[in-house]
């Protein structure tokens, strides 16, 4: 390709967060532009967001289908490649799957859906049409991360046999969503939200670190979930006992309720012959730990190509002790999926490294990963398939 390819938005306006987020994930290594948006449900602000991006008028949209059917009418090399979606939870299926249904490959906020059926519905779609999904759990885009995953595959660490996950947030210790917080709203809102809360929006999260790393797909889990925050309707905080398909155990702790606590997401992952230790707060480490010998600190950056694996390095964006992070992390998703884009178009082969990035089976996963969790927590028996 000799040009930029072309992103439709829909949601991310100027009174939303993640939006803006995605913007600057994308646009960060050139590849990709800005063409249209339908970001608002609120005409004013979706008119006026467009117009401080400098989209031009008509293609500045109200609703999604208005984008969809408008964009597909268009010659080929006008019309946008693909559409993001960055809509709460119960926005996402029917923009997705009309999108797919119009020829447009999709990127699309987590969790995929409001229902496991309708990311079973997804995936059918992406199978029938051969277009491309791409699922934003950011934190697999980290370095760190993808060395810890390579790590393991190659059994550096011998057979997995231990994984604690953890993320705690404590923006959610007040009754928030009734102080006027827009975010913590429709987030605590079964109906916006979905069946979960703290689960569904941080501890899918969780779930998919977890797996991402160790290769591992989580096989039973054992729940409690807790509403800690007198009033609220969706759980607030959780503890998950898991299994693995290899045998290994492993405990899940999610709470948005940690006073204090910001984004704390960290991981441990224990084999026979070591472990590793990756956190959020310092992304760039990755700490090693042997069974026989000293530790190891591992850090990110482009000039240690000598003794990182490809996967961490090709995500890698400066000289080591150049911090990266969150943003970085998120271009990574963006970057690996539109080399992707980009091959296919060309008609190449990617490579795995351009592979490298959630796709609707991941979201498949994690919605099943949250109505197991809640059947979990609502039943008596103490251990439960983790089924789809």
């Amino acid at each position: 390709m000799n040009q930029k390819l072309r992103m439709g938005m829909l949601g991310g306006g100027k009174d939303a967060f993640i939006g803006a987020i995605h913007r600057h994930a994308a646009f960060m290594d050139g590849l990709i532009e800005l063409c249209c948006g339908a970001l608002s449900i609120n005409p004013e602000i979706a008119k006026d967001s467009a117009k401080s991006l400098f989209l031009p008028e008509n293609r500045t949209y109200l609703t999604f289908e208005e984008m969809i059917t408008s964009e597909a009418k268009l010659p080929a090399d006008e019309r946008m490649h693909f559409i993001t979606i960055v809509t709460p939870n119960f926005a996402h299926f029917a923009p997705a799957m009309m999108a797919l249904d119009h020829g447009f490959h999709v990127v699309i906020e987590k969790p995929i859906a409001f229902t496991l059926d309708e990311a079973k519905q997804l995936k059918q779609k992406v199978e029938e049409t051969g277009l491309m999904l791409c699922l934003t759990h950011t934190y697999s885009g980290y370095p760190m991360v993808k060395q810890a995953k390579q790590m393991v595959k190659n059994e550096a660490f011998g057979k997995i046999r231990k994984v604690y996950v953890e993320y705690p947030q404590g923006w959610l210790s007040k009754l928030s969503e009734r102080e006027g917080n827009a975010q913590a709203a429709w987030r605590t809102d079964p109906k916006k939200s979905g069946k979960s809360g703290c689960m569904g929006d941080i501890g899918t999260h969780a779930a998919h670190l977890a797996e991402y790393i160790t290769g591992l797909k989580i096989s039973k889990i054992c729940a409690d979930l807790s509403i800690l925050v007198e009033g609220r309707m969706l759980d607030d905080d959780g503890n998950v006992l898991l299994k693995m398909e290899n045998g290994a155990s492993g405990v899940l702790m999610a709470s948005q309720v940690a006073a204090g606590e910001e984004n704390a997401l960290k991981i441990r992952v224990y084999g026979e012959k070591g472990g590793l230790e990756w956190a959020q707060h310092e992304p760039n480490t990755l700490i090693v730990k042997w069974l026989d010998q000293p530790a190891q600190i591992y850090r990110a950056g482009g000039n240690y190509a000598d003794r990182l694996s490809s996967f961490a390095t090709s995500n890698c964006r400066t000289p080591g002790g150049h911090p990266e992070g969150y943003l970085e992390a998120f271009a990574n998703i963006y970057r690996n999926f539109s080399r992707t884009l980009i091959a296919k178009i060309d008609g190449l082969e990617p490579t795995e490294e351009m592979l490298d990035f959630p796709s609707v089976e991941d979201g498949i996963r994690g919605m099943a990963f949250i109505d197991n969790v809640v059947a979990s927590s609502n039943s008596e028996t103490k251990w439960i398939d983790h089924t789809m």
